[in-house]
């Protein structure tokens, strides 16, 4: 039998329901691949000890003729900011050691619902706040193409985990870029979501003005099976969309086997002219534009002048609205307590215990949205940010009535080498330069593999962005594109990476972080 490891969602799927391979015997190749290698990754906090049980059930219930979904019996990784009944929810914080959520976020509800095997949560930035998964308070992850290097974040966790052939599919969540910048530095594919196209549940939040869960995966194909799964109207959630939604997975098969690219209008932001930008970055980007350019897309170049200032309304925004999200851990409710020197009030208690409990990055945030939103300073800063944001959406408005999708390099760079950029956050918070716009305006997005770079050898992804509520154009434009490189360089991407050669070390047991 060839390695399951391999093998993409859709192809798991196909064995499974031909009954060629069981579920058990997916499940178990995957956990022995965490065990081998996720001594080195770290991509996950948390290996399910219910999995092969999980996969056991839905081998029973094939054998007995029920009509199952699609991805029925296949793995998948789970970020440690959605909550589970099974397995700790700590959001990669002190402060939530330990916690066991009394519900399921919808995402993963929807997935068991669909069949699927949870294997475990993965590491993240804590509450999802970074760009390298090393302010985890767990320890951070290391990109399976160089362990010395960084898998982005904050959703590092499940992008490694699918590099390194941990996962075939994770779940992410997307705030300023977290699970498409992870996806550049990869070599995977990730989504963000229309706002509002899939329920934020059960999803710890950051920023919910921003937040959107999103799937992480090796193919454009097997982002749609999981979208699928995960999308759609949720009552628990106040700012869910109604719509009726296609399926992503047909217009993933669409556009890689039709001519989705002959007359499409591809827009270029001028200012993103390349100014900052990796060389390798720049000119995958420009190879992957000339590929489609090649099948009859046209180029055009458009203005978007207000993305510029989009970091800077975002390290507003979103610090604003986590300041008032983490109130909640006060050490009261639920989550770690710490009793301070000196008398035990409810204010020492909480002081004492979001300082012992909160990383340095959330602190610094913490503090920065406070500021922005106290008497005095909201307008300055918090209300002159959303002006902004405004500003930005009417970019997207005005661009999308030019061309079909925008194209931007996922990053500027490739995935840098940990503790690089640690003490510098204002580098850190530039790494989302091309992904903080469609987090801002609520728009879809798609990155991709386009290339490895020349000076490193590491991968670089491409970004589609497209209006809101048309995440079938990514799927069938980014399929469409995907098909095309994949035949270039004959073969997947992450075929190159040296994931397999990783030190066979022995990682964690079932149930520890």
């Amino acid at each position: 039998m060839s390695d399951l490891t391999r093998l993409t969602a859709a192809e798991l799927a196909a064995k499974l329901s031909a009954s060629e391979i069981s579920s058990v015997e997916a499940t178990r190749a995957h956990l022995d691949r965490i065990a081998a290698v996720d001594g080195d990754v770290h991509a996950f906090l948390h290996v399910s000890d219910h999995a092969l049980d999980v996969a056991a059930d839905i081998d029973r219930r094939r054998a007995a003729g029920e009509q199952l979904h699609e991805l029925a019996g296949v793995p998948l990784a789970v970020k440690d900011v959605l909550v589970t009944t099974d397995m700790p929810s700590t959001s990669g914080s002190k402060v939530l050691e330990g916690y066991m959520s009394p519900y399921d976020a919808t995402v993963v509800a929807r997935s068991r619902a669909a069949g699927l095997v949870p294997l475990g949560k993965t590491n993240m930035d804590e509450f999802a706040m970074g760009s390298s998964t090393e302010f985890s308070a767990y320890g951070p992850t290391r990109n399976p193409w160089d362990l010395d290097r960084i898998p982005g974040g904050s959703g590092g966790g499940s992008a490694a985990a699918v590099a390194a052939f941990e996962a075939p599919l994770a779940l992410g969540s997307d705030t300023g870029g977290s699970i498409r910048q992870p996806a550049h530095v990869t070599g995977t594919v990730g989504v963000k979501p229309t706002y509002g196209g899939v329920s934020r549940y059960g999803a710890i939040a950051l920023a919910s003005s921003l937040d959107q869960v999103g799937p992480v995966t090796r193919t454009v194909l097997d982002a749609g099976l999981l979208h699928d799964v995960i999308g759609g109207h949720d009552a628990n959630d106040s700012t869910s969309l109604s719509d009726a939604w296609p399926s992503f997975a047909a217009a993933a098969r669409e556009g890689a086997s039709g001519q989705v690219l002959k007359g499409l209008k591809v827009g270029v932001v001028r200012e993103l002219d390349g100014s900052g930008f990796q060389a390798g970055v720049a000119s995958s980007f420009r190879a992957a534009l000339s590929a489609m350019e090649a099948q009859g897309a046209e180029i055009v170049e458009i203005s978007a002048p207000h993305f510029e200032y989009g970091v800077a309304a975002y390290y507003l925004i979103l610090p604003a609205e986590a300041s008032s999200n983490l109130a909640k851990f006060d050490s009261v409710r639920f989550g770690l307590r710490v009793n301070p020197q000196g008398a035990a009030t409810v204010e020492n208690v909480m002081a004492a215990t979001r300082d012992a409990g909160f990383g340095p990055e959330v602190k610094r945030r913490i503090i920065l949205g406070t500021y922005a939103l106290s008497a005095g300073y909201y307008d300055a800063y918090y209300g002159s940010a959303q002006k902004v944001r405004t500003l930005i959406q009417q970019d997207f408005d005005a661009a999308f009535a030019q061309v079909d999708v925008i194209a931007t390099p996922s990053a500027p760079t490739t995935a840098f080498r940990l503790g690089e950029k640690i003490d510098d956050p204002l580098q850190m918070y530039l790494n989302d330069i091309t992904t903080i716009p469609a987090n801002l305006a609520g728009v879809p997005g798609i990155s991709i593999p386009s290339g490895l770079a020349d000076e490193d050898g590491l991968p670089v992804g491409i970004q589609f962005l497209a209006p809101a509520r048309e995440d079938a154009r990514l799927y069938r434009v980014g399929a469409a594109l995907e098909a095309l490189l994949v035949d270039q360089w004959g073969g997947p991407l992450l075929d190159k990476a040296p994931s397999l050669t990783l030190r066979q070390a022995q990682g964690p047991k079932a149930g520890m972080i």
